[in-house]
């Protein structure tokens, strides 16, 4: 299983698992799709929507470790 960080960006962290992409909405992150996502590292952006990047990546890292059943 991949591990995010929070200096990966945004973009390389979807290409993990597309379904980050509500974790991350419902942290409160909705422009995952704005231009700045393609270059812009979690941490970053995490701080300019106030968010603890720690928590962030704690919650998708655990979101991720979940057994996902097809």
């Amino acid at each position: 299983m991949t591990q995010i960080t929070k200096d990966m960006i945004i973009h390389d962290i979807i290409q993990v698992d597309p379904n980050i992409v509500p974790v991350l909405m419902a942290s409160g992150m909705h422009c995952v799709g704005c231009p700045s996502a393609q270059a812009e590292s979690l941490e970053d952006a995490a701080l300019v929507h106030g968010i603890n990047p720690d928590e962030l990546v704690d919650r998708i890292n655990a979101f991720l470790s979940v057994d996902k059943k097809d």
